[in-house]
């Protein structure tokens, strides 16, 4: 898991960082600005998570890849996919039944974190 996993993270948090450099510099002039703070915000939580899903899966190495903490890291792709990705399609699209989408990637966000959680507190050391 854990390589796998933080492969996963630095893909998204090096896309984080493309995405944020193009909604910058190549953005700037075609948005709105309250469609490039939308932008901002898909890339500012997949950077958080992205960087989140790299300590989770360190995190595997020091404590086991158990199943509620590859489901955790499971829902953090999935939020990043869901949140963000509705946040640049609406920001690049200004369609705004999109931003309809974007709250089911804050639950996938939540219940990461919460089988996250879980995992680190069922751990015990031998």
């Amino acid at each position: 898991m854990t390589r796998k996993y933080f492969a996963i993270g630095a893909v998204g948090a090096a896309l984080a960082v493309a995405l944020g450099a193009f909604g910058a510099h190549g953005l700037k002039e075609v948005l709105t600005e309250r469609l490039l703070e939308i932008f901002e915000t898909g890339v500012r939580y997949q950077m958080y998570h992205s960087l989140g899903l790299m300590l989770v899966a360190l995190l595997a190495d020091r404590i086991g890849a158990s199943k509620a903490l590859r489901t955790g890291a499971n829902l953090l792709i999935a939020g990043v996919v869901i949140f963000s990705g509705s946040l640049y399609a609406l920001a690049l699209s200004d369609v705004s039944v999109l931003g309809a989408i974007t709250p089911i990637g804050g639950v996938a966000f939540l219940a990461g974190w919460a089988f996250i959680v879980v995992s680190a507190l069922r751990f015990r050391k031998n």
